[in-house]
């Protein structure tokens, strides 16, 4: 497995949590702190912005649709060449080049190689 483990399982267990999610709010949560744990690698960043698409779809959000669309096609780039907004949550209302602060136990384990 390439890079950072801990952040990888980490998205792993965020991704099926927005899976399972009871609430638009809890999948959105979870969807959110998978994003900022996706964002150095351009596979999961971009499978995580095809998740938040399908979300919004099913929620009938066309804003936050576009955004996605937009968002699934400058994702993988933005991982391979390392510009992308560290911490942004990934939705529309985020912005699409705005950094943001990352929860702290994000911070550990993106810092943990």
């Amino acid at each position: 497995m390439r890079g950072n483990r801990t952040a990888r399982k980490l998205y792993a267990i965020e991704m099926t949590a927005a899976a399972g999610a009871s609430t638009t709010e809890v999948r959105w949560h979870h969807l959110e702190r998978a994003h900022i744990l996706s964002q150095p690698y351009p596979w999961l960043h971009t499978r995580n912005h095809v998740e938040m698409l399908k979300a919004a779809a099913k929620e009938h959000d066309r804003r936050e649709s576009w955004g996605q669309l937009i968002r699934i096609v400058v994702a993988a780039p933005g991982s391979w060449s390392g510009r992308y907004p560290v911490g942004n949550t990934g939705r529309v209302e985020a912005g699409l080049t705005t950094p943001m602060p990352i929860p702290q136990d994000l911070a550990d384990a993106l810092g943990d190689t």
